[in-house]
């Protein structure tokens, strides 16, 4: 029997432009609100990143993020 989806967690959330325009992109594929599509990516999060690439990309988001937020 499938688990029963139940939205528990309410957060606010900031969210750079591209990042929400990716997400709504994503949503909008799978046939998903913007909430459960970040369910799913967390929920799934191991099976869905590419560890190759993974660190490398989150090394240079960080080295950015502070000029991002002027």
């Amino acid at each position: 029997m499938p688990k029963r989806f139940r939205l528990t967690r309410r957060f606010p959330v900031a969210m750079t432009e591209d990042g929400y325009r990716r997400l709504k992109r994503f949503a909008t594929q799978a046939g998903l609100d913007e909430g459960e599509a970040l369910s799913f990516l967390f929920e799934n999060f191991d099976s869905v990143i590419d560890e190759d690439t993974f660190s490398h990309r989150l090394r240079i988001f960080n080295s950015e993020l502070d000029a991002r937020k002027r």
